[in-house]
């Protein structure tokens, strides 16, 4: 029987460089959001440089376009990490730090428990996302998909 973990990916266009001093909250809470997601009840993996974040990785080609990638156990996991503490709070201020993108920025995915997700496969499942809305393929957490059955 196969068990399946949820990988998900957002992406967002900087709005000025990461050493820009308007950067400079953003930069400074990575550390320590990133050290509560590792310690998070479902967390799995996170995409992570020699740096310890991720901040040296992009997607799409594009070195402004910022990404996050990781794995949880289920989409409640996801959900209770994403809606507390700092994280809560820079999300609620990612205008300052990101600019607004017509397209759909974040795309959820199931991958076999133990995969870990390649960028390239980030930008297959999100370019998914954006042609073909959700579905089992790639959705989102407003429209989430059940895992592949056993």
């Amino acid at each position: 029987m196969t068990t399946y973990e949820l990988a998900q990916v957002n992406i967002g266009r900087l709005t000025a460089p990461l050493d820009a001093p308007g950067m400079k909250d953003f930069t400074d809470n990575l550390e320590p959001v990133n050290a509560v997601a590792d310690a998070a009840d479902g967390f799995v993996w996170r995409l992570q440089g020699d740096t310890g974040d991720a901040t040296g990785f992009r997607i799409y080609g594009d070195e402004w376009l910022f990404l996050n990638m990781s794995v949880w156990r289920d989409t409640d996991a996801l959900t209770a990490f994403m809606y507390q503490g700092t994280h809560r709070e820079l999300l609620a201020r990612r205008r300052e730090f990101f600019e607004r993108m017509s397209e759909a920025v974040t795309a959820l995915w199931w991958v076999p428990a133990g995969h870990r997700p390649t960028i390239r496969e980030a930008e297959e499942r999100l370019t998914h996302l954006r042609e073909h809305g959700p579905t089992a393929f790639s959705f989102t957490l407003r429209k989430p998909f059940s895992p592949p059955a056993s």
